[in-house]
């Protein structure tokens, strides 16, 4: 039997660019659970939020559910703010495929777009990945430049 966790929940910022998106294609899924920032109808009792800054994601996370704040890094403080009693978990040091050019600010170290955020969670998680980077343009190559992060018994197969 397959365990049943409970959804990711994926806060997104009213600003964010729907072009820009990596999550837009994944609404509908039973997993994940979409809402509007500042909105937040969902019991975060049992979670953890993804960001940077905090104890490496590891096994005794392996049944929270997962806080993601999906926004640009201009818009991360405020949203942060508004989840900072959700203890924060950091991934292991991964590169983004995803091409970013910004003119105002330089990026953080480690930071990730939102769908391969997610992937590397549950991946990491060994949770089921099926579909998570379907719609993804640089999903191979993000899973590609970070294949010894990986565990060694997961199959590629599974994006």
């Amino acid at each position: 039997m397959t365990p049943v966790f409970p959804p990711t929940v994926i806060v997104v910022h009213p600003r964010e660019r729907r072009a820009k998106c990596t999550v837009r294609p994944l609404r509908g899924r039973g997993d994940l659970a979409f809402c509007n920032f500042p909105r937040m109808p969902y019991d975060l009792t049992g979670y953890v939020r993804l960001g940077l800054g905090g104890p490496i994601l590891g096994p005794e996370d392996l049944n929270c559910g997962l806080l993601v704040l999906d926004g640009t890094w201009r818009h991360a403080e405020p949203m942060e703010r508004a989840h900072a009693a959700v203890p924060i978990r950091t991934l292991p040091p991964l590169t983004t495929a995803y091409p970013r050019l910004s003119k105002v600010r330089e990026d953080p170290d480690g930071g990730l777009a939102t769908v391969e955020a997610i992937y590397a969670a549950y991946r990491l998680l060994g949770r089921d990945t099926t579909g998570l980077l379907d719609h993804y343009h640089w999903a191979e190559q993000f899973v590609d430049i970070n294949q010894e992060l990986w565990p060694q018994t997961d199959d590629r197969t599974s994006r």
